[in-house]
Parts: structure tokens; sequence; C-alpha cells
């Protein structure tokens, strides 16, 4: 039996234990999945001693895994950023399927159609780095990076090398920028117990989608103050969670789960316990 984990901290309340078992059991793959705590000084020796097979890299490890591969898929190079390892004969093998999980949770799950949309990233860590390609690749008109650092903002923007439709901005400036149709939370705020700053009810308009890459209780300041705004959606981000582990599971096993049923499941357990990733 393989065994795979997902590493970060805080990690105890993980739910990629439940959903990567579900879609074993669904798959009918035999697998151990477990939750490893690790910081940023831990992370390459707890690795290296877990014997993983495969790993998920959650808050604050993604830059850090990137780079410890000694390959990288397309996308994870575009984001810098790796949420997916693969153990290989060379080494570990680094992807990132958080834009793709967004992408699809968004579009197929909730109906938002993102071409030609004008998109507000919040955050410019390894989780706005995951997304923020698979945005651009979905047809989004205009992307803007703001960070409280401005200087990270500008970093990811250069990455994501499309000055034409990639603008980044300092936390500031968010009073200037106007409406945006959909509102992306990707900083860390509410997983570290750090307030998040305030933001303007004029960035939301009556058809803008909100949505927290976070969820259970990390999630409520920014879904709160979505629906303050009056956004037509206020989404958390157990959906992009769910559809992040399928696309590992396929890099992984070559089989992609149904992954309607195992959202269903996670989501009633989260209305009546809320917990963090």
């Amino acid at each position: 039996m393989r065994r795979y984990a997902v590493f970060g901290s805080p990690i105890a309340h993980s739910l990629s234990p439940r959903i990567h078992t579900a879609f074993a059991r669904q798959t009918g793959i035999a697998l151990e999945y477990l939750a490893i705590e690790a910081t940023r000084d831990t992370f390459p020796a707890i690795l290296a001693a877990s014997g993983v097979a495969g790993a998920n890299i959650t808050l604050p490890l993604k830059e850090v895994a990137f780079a410890h591969c000694r390959s990288v898929s397309a996308r994870a190079r575009r984001a810098g950023a790796v949420n997916t390892l693969t153990r290989t004969d060379a080494g570990w093998h680094g992807d990132n399927t958080d834009g793709a999980g967004l992408v699809r949770d968004l579009t197929e799950r909730h109906g938002v159609d993102l071409r030609e949309r004008r998109v507000l990233l919040l955050g410019a860590g390894g989780a706005a780095r995951g997304v923020a390609p698979a945005l651009l690749d979905a047809g989004i008109d205009a992307l803007y990076v703001v960070n409280r650092n401005s200087a990270r903002a500008d970093a990811l923007a250069d990455a994501l090398g499309d000055p034409a439709r990639v603008h980044a901005r300092g936390w500031d400036a968010l009073p200037t920028l106007g409406e945006f149709d959909l509102l992306v939370n990707a900083t860390s705020a509410g997983q570290t117990g750090t307030p998040l700053p305030p933001l303007p009810m004029a960035l939301a308009a009556p058809r803008s989608v909100a949505v927290d890459l976070a969820y259970g209780r990390a999630a409520v300041p920014f879904t709160a103050w979505a629906r303050a705004a009056g956004c037509a959606q206020a989404l958390d981000g157990l959906g992009m969670l769910v559809e992040q582990a399928a696309e590992s599971f396929q890099c992984w096993h070559g089989v992609r789960p149904d992954t309607d049923p195992v959202y269903a499941d996670v989501r009633r357990l989260t209305d009546t316990q809320p917990v963090s990733d």
C-alpha cells in the first residue's frame, strides 16, 4: 500500500486525508494518506523521512516545495510554486493543480463565466501564484494583483509575463481600482489569525463573484465582506480544494475521480463542524 500525505502548518484539521481516502475507495486504489506538520525549516528533512510516493503541499510551503524539485511541470514553472509532488527515480517532480481546481470549481460547479472578466487577486504568495496562470488561461480580460508588500505583487506580475493584462498594485491603491467581476482572496490572513485589512465596498458590483481560497472559519471574514458589499456569489475554497485534489489524484494514479459526491460529503462536514486547511 503506497503512502501519500499533505504537508503544511497548521495541518491537523486538513480535509485532504478524508478527500483522498474517498477518492481511493471510489476508484478501488489501495493507499494510505496522512497529514504531516512541517514548517519551512523542517520540511525538507520531514519529507525525506516520510517515505511517501506523492504529496500535497499547502501553506506555507508551496514556494519552498518548488525549490526542492528536480523537475517541474509547465504550470508549476509559471506559478513558481508547487502543491503536488510525485516521487521519481530522478527526484521529486512538482506540479501545481490549484489553478485548474479553482477554474473547474468556478465554471462547472458555480456557473461562472470567466471570459473577458476583470479580476482582483488579493495576495502574491504561493496560493496566488498557483491560481493566477489558470485565470489568465481561462480568458479573463485583466488581472490586478494587490499585495500589502507591493514588491511581491510586482514580482508575481513580472513572472506571469503578460503586461497587457496583469497589473500590480499595493494595498493602498484599492480605493482607486473600481469594480471587479471576480474577487479572489489568496491571502493567508484568515488561516494565520491575522485580520484581513479593510476592503472598500466599491470593489464589488451586484453581479460580482467573490471567492476565498480558504474554507471553513478562515474564509468567514472575506465572504462576510463580500455579502455585505452586495456580491452575487460569496464562495469559499472548499470546491477548489476538492477539485485540485482530484487533479493531484489523477497525476499519481492515472484516473480522475468523481468529485461531486466527495464535495457533498465535505460540504456537509464543514457546514456542521467548521474546519480549516
